[in-house]
């Protein structure tokens, strides 16, 4: 009911912004402009599991058997939500250039079956590491419109980013821990590729922009410092982000 009326409320803005009168059109003619922005977004791990990744884990001091064998291994997806900046640099009347640094607090989630539950300590056939973070982002992008309609215009937008998560030790450390109670971990910072398409709608006063963003981490984010039973049966973790995003300029 709640996603029925955000789009509701959206496509309200859209009707208004086309029956509107052309407003807000001063924005791009501007060098330099500033704006503000809200995200929403959506998480997923994709996994490239080693070879044995069905091996029990087993204790690397005394080679005691600490888990069962996986049956499956695989990321969910959730959810999270940013607040940030934007920073746009006008190219020409159809291309801009975009800087939108942006603080995101979300949580990243990997299931572990197990055919029996690992140990009495922790007698669960299924374990979900959870990766808390909070990410100062930084996109850098090239932002491709249309001509303008009356109030309306659609565009395209292309580049990357640079990733730095400043989520506290004390949320990621796991030093004392036994290796059951380990953390699954990320690098604290790594690129992401980014495509996106949206649409310009200029109201009276100001310009709102709603945007779906696709993200790629194309290299490996698993930190292995430190072998425990949730990092050994991977060989390769890279994230994909959907976000949804309104901006306001």
């Amino acid at each position: 009911m709640k996603i029925k009326l955000s789009f509701l409320v959206l496509f309200t803005f859209i009707f208004a912004a086309a029956r509107a009168q052309n407003w807000g059109g001063g924005v791009d003619d501007e060098k330099v402009h500033f704006g503000f922005t809200f995200q929403y977004t959506n998480s997923l791990y994709k996994i490239q599991k080693k070879s044995g990744w069905r091996a029990p884990f087993l204790d690397p001091e005394t080679g005691a058997q600490l888990t069962d064998s996986l049956s499956a291994l695989y990321g969910k997806s959730s959810p999270g939500f940013g607040i940030g900046f934007v920073i746009n640099g006008r190219i020409s009347n159809h291309a801009d250039v975009r800087l939108t640094p942006v603080l995101v607090f979300t949580d990243r989630i990997i299931s572990y079956d197990y055919v029996q539950p690992t140990t009495v300590n922790m007698p669960f056939s299924t374990i979900d590491q959870k990766v808390q973070a909070t990410m100062v982002e930084f996109p850098l992008g090239i932002k491709i419109k249309s001509n303008r309609r009356n109030n309306f215009r659609a565009y395209m937008l292309y580049g990357a980013k640079y990733s730095m998560d400043i989520t506290s030790k004390k949320k990621t450390e796991d030093g004392g821990n036994d290796y059951l109670y380990k953390f699954l971990k990320n690098k604290k910072s790594y690129l992401s590729y980014e495509a996106a398409f949206g649409m310009d709608l200029y109201f009276e006063y100001f310009k709102m922009s709603p945007e779906i963003k696709f993200s790629y981490s194309p290299k490996n984010i698993l930190d292995t410092n430190s072998p425990n039973p949730y990092n050994m049966p991977i060989d390769k973790l890279t994230l994909r982000h959907v976000t949804f995003s309104l901006f306001f300029e």
